[in-house]
């Protein structure tokens, strides 16, 4: 029997302290009810704090109104009443209570604690801030206003001010445990993941068992590269919470980083059990898969996503590529196609789509696809290169010699492009413009030499040839 087990079974012999919570609220209604206030004002105090404390709200309510009631001027029951109504989102009625409250006793810290916490969550930030500050002209190391203040910055994603007041906190309390864990959150959104794994580590001091701060600190560590790491944080984190998807979606992607494909499959295939509604998951299953060479699951995964969501451009471009590599060319022209629609300029989708064009023999429609391409990326000399060789295959010399042209004005060190450049030379009968460039092919790559040769054996026997491309010019 573990420890767990066996405090649950001494568990069984202890009161139930929500039945005796409901016994004393309905003692405390007949004493209201019955006039009995004012000789009972200490147990109706008791029974208040512990319906706030276990959110037993109306009731709460019911015993703080007719509290206020007979001594409408202490501070305290106003305190009790904005508690009780920010707990039921009445943040209105809850501000009004609290600023009653305030008036009764201007100093109290913990009213003006709370009332900036209802401020905030009413969208009135400079309140708010003002509230926090009014703390701290009374307190000025209350820890708990310096630490909402850098929850207030930290909402607003001013993180340099976040981190400043919760340093302030851990300045006055090393032990004020959530300053940690929040510390180490703005330090990751600033990127300084050494600081912020060192923030988590402090927090995992105090709290080893949390499932989130391991899982946070798997994330940072994911950023910096340290996959071995941060596989060690997300299993620890799903075996404190079993359940935690996120956490095995990541031990899943660190897996997968490490090369342990089989494992990510185990990790990410757990993570779609437990959110089978996550597109992402089948995504990145569907990945791996593809990885592994298990293309039918691959595409399954990748299905899967785009039936949770026909928007997601992704998962079209990789089920498509997939496609591709079974023979599968027209279902992978139309995810091409699918992608393109969804992201118009999206070099990755119009490249697949004009190479498997090019491929399966529709030349025209490739040249129009790799046009798009030097249209949304002018400076790549690839695309440049299969233009010309696409205007080629259909007899277009002249679009050839110019596509040609560019690929060599962007990469002058490109021996094919001059190889390609002289063989359109040749078909339009640029004799002298063919060998030039054919001198400078061989003087790039003297393999490509022997090639042409091999392929233009007529030319080869050319004396023209043998004088100028050996340099021997007259």
């Amino acid at each position: 029997m573990n420890i767990f087990e066996e405090f649950n079974e001494n568990n069984d012999f202890m009161e139930n302290p929500d039945s005796d919570l409901k016994d004393s609220i309905e003692k405390a209604t007949n004493i209201i009810k019955d006039g009995q206030i004012f000789s009972n004002i200490e147990f109706l105090e008791d029974v208040l704090e512990e319906s706030i404390e276990s959110n037993y709200i109306d009731e709460g309510l019911f015993i703080v109104e007719n509290l206020i009631a007979i001594t409408p001027y202490s501070s305290e029951y106003w305190n009790f009443k904005g508690e009780l109504l920010s707990n039921k989102l009445d943040f209105i009625g809850s501000l009004e209570a609290f600023e009653k409250c305030i008036s009764l006793n201007p100093n109290d810290t913990e009213a003006l604690l709370n009332k900036s916490i209802v401020e905030d969550n009413l969208g009135f930030e400079d309140d708010a801030l003002k509230s926090l500050k009014k703390v701290l002209e009374i307190e000025p190391e209350n820890d708990e206003a310096l630490f909402n203040l850098g929850l207030f910055y930290e909402r607003r994603d001013d993180f340099e001010n976040a981190i400043y007041f919760f340093e302030l906190v851990l300045q006055i309390d090393e032990s004020y445990v959530d300053a940690w864990y929040e510390l180490g959150f703005c330090y990751e959104s600033i990127n300084n993941l050494t600081k912020a794994i060192e923030s988590y580590d402090k927090f995992l001091d105090y709290e080893p068992y949390s499932s989130t701060a391991h899982y946070n600190k798997g994330i940072a560590l994911i950023r910096k590269g340290d996959f071995k790491l941060a596989k060690d944080c997300f299993e620890l984190s799903v075996a404190i919470k079993e359940d935690f998807s996120s956490a095995w979606f990541n031990l899943g992607v660190a897996n997968a980083n490490l090369g342990l494909l089989d494992k990510a499959v185990e990790s990410l295939t757990t993570a779609s059990e437990l959110d089978p509604y996550d597109e992402t998951i089948w995504f990145l299953l569907g990945q791996t898969y593809e990885d592994k060479k298990d293309i039918q699951n691959a595409i399954r995964c990748f299905s899967k996503a785009i039936e949770i969501d026909d928007q997601y451009y992704e998962a079209y471009l990789s089920r498509g590529n997939c496609y591709d590599m079974i023979g599968k060319y027209h279902l992978a022209l139309k995810d091409f196609n699918n992608a393109i629609e969804l992201t118009e300029n999206s070099i990755d989708a119009w490249k697949a789509k004009a190479e498997l064009e090019y491929s399966i023999g529709e030349i025209n429609n490739s040249i129009l696809s790799y046009k798009k391409l030097v249209d949304l990326n002018p400076g790549d000399s690839i695309v440049w290169m299969k233009l010309a060789e696409a205007y080629m295959e259909v007899g277009d010399w002249i679009n050839s010699g110019n596509a040609y042209e560019k690929c060599i004005g962007l990469k002058p060190v490109n021996a094919n492009a001059y190889l390609g450049k002289a063989k359109v030379d040749f078909l339009l009968r640029r004799t002298k413009e063919a060998i030039d460039n054919l001198q400078k092919a061989f003087k790039l790559d003297p393999e490509i030499k022997n090639n042409f040769a091999k392929d233009y054996p007529e030319v080869k026997t050319s004396k023209l040839f043998e004088k100028l491309v050996e340099g021997k010019r007259d």
